[in-house]
């Protein structure tokens, strides 16, 4: 007989979901002798960690890459900074400057020039509390349904907002870099979103952690000659970099990341 301590119950169908087994709600019930109640807290629970994905009547495994902001922002914060430190070198004074949701961009949030008066728009509820507080940016927070995955709004409101815009340069968040596809994600309406905000934006710069690059994800966003710089870690595969540099972008690489303090 299987226990009833939530805590314990919950782990078990987490190990089933790292395994790549899906499940269902009814069945778990029956299984653990509870309610279906209880199992669906359950599956928030883990969803909300970036540990399944909620579908009608139970749950998947994660897709790579899908994990909720919340988890992510804590994740590679070295690696991360390090991009953040490469990338606002391309960035000129007095420019309008869009900051897609992100992690990464989050990183470079925090490390934004003082002295460049830029104009800063984004749709990520993080980034614009990180830039609340600076008084040398103008900051606009574009509006809508928050996505907890994302971690900002996507939806038909937000790419309409974009669509408003004269962007010059835009930060786009990339969850998955390869040759043949190019900037991918695992949502389709966060794809939307960002194959707007490129069309509203002259130049368009992504930043890709290692385990970003060849990661094959099922939503389209740009294709890689769509990307001026492409921002990666120290490390990165050199076939693959030259690969993706021979697309017609123009790859720039970070410094070591600093040790964890």
């Amino acid at each position: 007989m299987h226990t009833d301590i939530p805590l314990e119950r919950r782990d078990l169908i987490a190990q089933r979901l790292a395994q790549g087994q899906p499940v269902v709600a009814a069945a778990l019930a029956t299984e653990f002798q509870v309610s279906e109640d209880a199992i669906r807290r359950d599956l928030r629970a883990l969803a909300a960690e970036g540990r399944c994905r909620r579908v009608y009547g139970g749950a998947l495994p994660p897709l790579p890459g899908a994990l909720p902001m919340a988890v992510r922002m804590d994740a590679g914060r070295e690696r991360k900074a390090a991009l953040a430190r490469a990338a606002v070198a391309v960035i000129e004074p007095g420019e309008f400057l869009f900051l897609d949701s992100g992690s990464t961009n989050l990183a470079l949030a925090a490390c934004l020039p003082e002295d460049h008066a830029l104009t800063v728009a984004t749709n990520s509820v993080d980034i614009a509390a990180a830039l609340l507080r600076r008084q040398d940016v103008q900051l606009i927070m574009v509006g809508g349904a928050v996505d907890p995955l994302v971690g900002g709004c996507v939806d038909a409101t937000a790419v309409l907002a974009v669509g408003q815009m004269n962007i010059q340069r835009c930060f786009l968040g990339a969850c998955a870099v390869t040759v043949e596809a190019g900037i991918c994600t695992v949502d389709a309406g966060d794809a939307a979103f960002k194959r707007a905000l490129r069309a509203a934006s002259r130049r368009c710069v992504a930043m890709a952690t290692n385990d970003k690059l060849g990661l094959q994800l099922p939503y389209r966003v740009t294709p890689i000659r769509e990307i001026d710089h492409l921002v990666v870690e120290h490390d990165a595969d050199f076939q693959t970099l030259k690969a993706l540099a021979k697309q017609g972008t123009q790859v720039l690489k970070a410094a070591r990341p600093a040790a964890p303090g």
